[in-house]
């Protein structure tokens, strides 16, 4: 039995190997330049108190913050919809839907910013529709904002958030809404009561994915908006391959303030989640 043990540990060697050079050093290391300031030596806190005081900086946090509360709460509010279509509707449909959600989940990035510009772009197809029909909302709609950004990010955040969800509908018992009813209750009154506790745990996990998400992402928003709007990702990246002039410190801390906004959101999220799963307990 040990040396079934031994085995199974030396299997694990390789992913252990990968996850300390390609994650556990990378962080540490930036962590590590996080305090060190650009073009001097020994331990400084001057890129953190540039990140809070510098406006460019403040603004990174506050868009990002904005468009991925903005994309993580409509996302999973219409993801939530999605979820329950397929729970209530099985078969051939199901698994198209569920296949496209697949296909679509994918689909992110420079395309995916490409597609966005051809269809509602300056010159894009639904401007000139809304142009020609009289359409105000489309004829004069400004891709190039922070409003067209987190309609974006919407875009890629409603199939992960029904593809992460799909799973915890499963847990749905058909006898709970047979209860419900013979108590004289309603499916709305089930899914207030019953339906929506059981699944807040998943819902919260998956916020907090989103959320983490919408941070990081950079590649459709670069595209779009090049440096034309402040957000961390965009500053991180600035930073590490700026063509003026390197600034691995200041990357280094603007990376760590991403992570803790990261962190802080799933602490929150879990902690919301034991207060729901202790309210159900005791139900």
């Amino acid at each position: 039995m040990k040396k079934q043990k031994y085995v199974y540990l030396l299997a694990l060697l390789p992913f252990l190997a990968v996850a300390i050079l390609y994650e556990i050093v990378p962080l540490c290391s930036v962590i590590g330049n996080s305090f060190l300031p650009d073009g001097g030596t020994g331990f400084s806190l001057e890129n953190y108190e540039k990140v809070f005081t510098k406006l460019l900086y403040q603004k990174a946090i506050v868009n990002s913050l904005k468009i991925s509360l903005t994309s993580s709460i409509i996302g999973i509010i219409i993801a939530f919809l999605g979820a329950k279509a397929i729970h209530n509707h099985t078969g051939k449909l199901s698994t198209a839907f569920t296949t496209v959600l697949n296909m679509v989940s994918n689909f992110a990035g420079v395309p995916l910013a490409f597609s966005y510009m051809i269809l509602l772009g300056n010159a894009g197809f639904m401007v000139h529709v809304g142009q020609k029909l009289g359409i105000e909302g489309l004829a004069g709609y400004n891709l190039y904002t922070s409003g067209g950004m987190s309609m974006i990010y919407v875009y890629f955040q409603i199939p992960l958030a029904t593809l992460l969800l799909i799973p915890a509908f499963e847990g749905i018992r058909r006898e709970w809404k047979e209860a419900v009813a013979l108590l004289g209750g309603n499916m709305t009154c089930f899914w207030t009561k019953v339906g929506v506790p059981v699944l807040m745990p998943g819902i919260l996990g998956t916020f907090s994915v989103l959320f983490a998400n919408a941070l990081a992402a950079y590649a459709t928003v670069y595209a779009l908006m090049m440096n034309n709007i402040s957000l961390l990702p965009i500053q991180i990246a600035g930073s590490f391959v700026g063509e003026v002039k390197l600034k691995p410190g200041l990357g280094g801390a603007l990376s760590v303030v991403m992570m803790a906004m990261m962190v802080i959101m799933i602490f929150v999220t879990n902690g919301i989640s034991r207060q729901f799963q202790k309210g159900v307990k005791k139900v």
